[in-house]
């Protein structure tokens, strides 16, 4: 178990930069996650610094610590009234901040931006082994209080470099997908902590079947790629029966032993274009080869192998359950643990619609909870009203937070589309817009610096959307500056 005791010099770690460690290369994680390379310009900044964060939150008695990464960048910072960006890293590994759309807003307001990596992932792990028990304090409530602690922690530390005392800045956080999910709790649960949030593709709807997931890829992809994705997925199924040895080899999936798994990889493979805003590179080889009577399961399976196993970087061992059942802490533990909190708070279990569905129909309930069982235990079970009820789903009652969306993302629907008031909602819209296009531009992988919005279909849709979120911090900020407290 790697807790260790909270430093005396910790506070020094923001002022000093000591122990510093870079690292290179950001995995991908299937669901939710980013895919990029690491290079000076991908990212501000790489140096890591360490906080000494508490182990669980909820017990009174249980004072043990853990070690978790954070990074912060200074360089638009106007000291010492500037605003601190909190930029929440998700479900993986973090190496440091991207250089997206929340750098141009940091210089726009003078603000510094720091993001801590989350509990678990990366090398923020409390535990050498993550055996089911050992990760029995990997929530997003957790989560959460990791974020209140360290906010706190920070902005002592800040004040003690600025030689005051009893002072805050002015807080914002900002998150995409999960992280963005995590935006917007925190600052529904700990509204005093900040003055707004940015909750980007936020998946704050837990959804146990989300057969939707499957409806959206069909209205992205259009009625004749849809057709031809359909007409795949049969002949899939079909060889499955007939020699499945030979077609998991088509695939470049032979590892995967059980044929849930393996269709599981063969539908995530289709969906990550449209998520990602990259749907001509699979519709229109795909749309063309059907045009022309070509072997469509031929010109699918080049497809998974040339951009989804190749240019975007997906492993098939993380589709494999015999591999999530890995206990070992290693770079590679974000797969296990991001099923973790699908099995047991979030599900999102994207399962076939009854009718009309893109993906296998035995890609069902009973596939997700079977994984999850032999993944984790038997006693293992997504707990999604609890969820909802502690948060409110899309009902959430909050404030100042900003919602947005792409229209070709079929996350948005686990998101809050509609405005209310203090919670705007804006969606996207454009051929190419995805998870995060607010922030990430178009496509997003690989990354786009600055979040540069010039290979949207619609850069001005974009822009719009942009400058509604400016127009909501800079009231928000100002709010917080003029004297209101953050909870107004």
């Amino acid at each position: 178990m790697k807790i260790q005791l909270l430093l005396w010099f910790s506070f020094f770690f923001v002022i000093s930069h000591d122990f510093i460690i870079v690292e290179s290369r950001m995995p991908h994680l299937r669901t939710n996650s980013l895919s990029s390379s690491s290079n000076s310009k991908t990212y501000l900044t790489q140096n890591a610094i360490w906080f000494n964060q508490t182990l669980d939150h909820f017990s009174p008695t249980d004072h043990s610590r853990f070690q978790q990464r954070f990074y912060e960048f200074l360089d638009y910072f106007k000291a010492p009234d500037g605003p601190i960006f909190l930029k929440i890293c998700g479900e993986e590994s973090c190496y440091g901040i991207p250089n997206d759309y929340t750098s141009v807003l940091a210089k726009k307001f003078g603000a510094a931006i720091v993001t801590l990596e989350h509990r678990y992932y990366g090398k923020s792990s409390p535990f050498d082994t993550l055996s089911t028990e050992n990760l029995r304090y990997l929530s997003s409530k957790q989560a959460l209080f990791d974020l209140a602690a360290f906010r706190q922690f920070y902005q002592d530390s800040l004040n003690k470099k600025l030689n005051r005392s009893k002072t805050d800045n002015p807080w914002f956080v900002f998150g995409v997908s999960y992280a963005g999910a995590l935006s917007a709790w925190f600052r529904l649960k700990f509204p005093h902590s900040t003055c707004g949030s940015l909750a980007s593709s936020a998946v704050v709807q837990a959804v146990y079947n989300f057969t939707d997931y499957d409806k959206q890829i069909g209205e992205s992809a259009g009625p004749d790629c849809k057709s031809a994705l359909q007409e795949t997925t049969k002949l899939v199924e079909e060889k499955l029966a007939s020699d499945k040895t030979a077609v998991k080899r088509l695939f470049g999936a032979a590892l995967l032993k059980n044929d849930g798994d393996f269709l599981y990889f063969v539908a995530d493979a289709a969906v990550t274009v449209f998520q990602y805003g990259n749907p001509d590179i699979l519709c229109t080889p795909m749309v063309e080869a059907k045009k022309a009577g070509k072997n469509l399961l031929d010109t699918y399976a080049s497809y998974v192998k040339d951009y989804y196993l190749g240019t975007f970087g997906v492993r098939v061992q993380t589709y494999d359950r015999q591999y999530l059942k890995r206990t070992v802490l290693s770079e590679n533990s974000a797969d296990r643990l991001w099923w973790f909190q699908v099995c047991t708070e979030v599900a999102y279990f994207q399962v076939a619609p009854v009718n009309d569905s893109i993906r296998s129909s035995k890609v069902d309930t009973r596939y997700h909870l079977d994984l999850c069982r032999n993944v984790f235990g038997e006693d293992v079970y997504p707990d999604v009203d609890g969820t909802n009820l502690y948060y409110g789903g899309t009902k959430l009652a909050g404030s100042k937070i900003v919602f947005t969306n792409g229209s070709q993302d079929p996350w948005r629907l686990a998101s809050k589309q509609t405005s209310s008031p203090d919670m705007p909602s804006y969606i996207i819209s454009c051929h190419n817009c995805g998870h995060g296009t607010d922030l990430r531009g178009c496509p997003q992988s690989p990354s786009r610096l600055e979040g540069d919005a010039k290979n949207c279909s619609s850069p001005d849709a974009v822009q719009k959307v942009r400058e509604q979120i400016i127009q909501h911090i800079d009231l928000w900020l100002s709010e917080c500056q003029d004297g209101g407290r953050n909870d107004n």
